[in-house]
């Protein structure tokens, strides 16, 4: 019997909660750019960037989406997405991601995390799992004070039941 690794339970908690704070947003609210922050239907495309980046083509050496490296990278420039297009892409990538995570162990996630080439990049796994669920919370905060500022009310005002879906639990 295989059991969920804690870390990888988190995430999966992180990604849930992320997208509840997407209920009810609609497609126009979702390209608004409040500046200087990018819009919200734009951090979701950055969020599958990373799942990709990190999961798909570190962990198992596969781009599948390329269009995604380009338009939601660090770095790359703003733009206002749609929100329907790019949170089915989001999903795609996050589901194709998950057969792979429910592999992970405390030890492969001590393992440095390797390019489609081979080389080796100075980040473990488990590092790069981290640095995603920090990630997912402070996007999260930032699309609800997005949301705050376009007049939003009823938004989520809490983490969820972390209790019940993703309670601490040992290695």
């Amino acid at each position: 019997m295989t059991t969920t690794h804690p870390l990888v339970l988190q995430l999966k908690f992180t990604r849930s909660e992320f997208k509840r704070g997407l209920k009810g947003l609609s497609e126009e609210d979702a390209s608004k750019r409040l500046l200087p922050m990018n819009c919200i239907s734009w951090n979701v495309g950055h969020l599958a960037w990373q799942e990709q980046k990190y999961i798909l083509y570190y962990g198992q050496g596969q781009m599948p989406y390329p269009e995604i490296d380009k338009v939601f990278a660090y770095g790359a420039p703003a733009s206002m997405p749609s929100m329907r297009e790019t949170l089915i892409l989001w999903q795609k990538i996050t589901q194709s991601t998950n057969a792979w995570l429910e592999t992970m162990t405390s030890e492969k996630l001590q393992d440095f995390a390797v390019k489609a080439d081979g080389t080796r990049i100075q980040r473990t796994y488990g590092s790069l799992l981290q640095r995603m669920i920090y990630h997912y919370w402070y996007h999260n905060g930032e699309n609800l004070a997005i949301r705050q500022m376009l007049g939003h009310t009823k938004l989520a005002q809490f983490v969820g039941n972390i209790d019940r879906q993703a309670p601490y639990t040992p290695e």
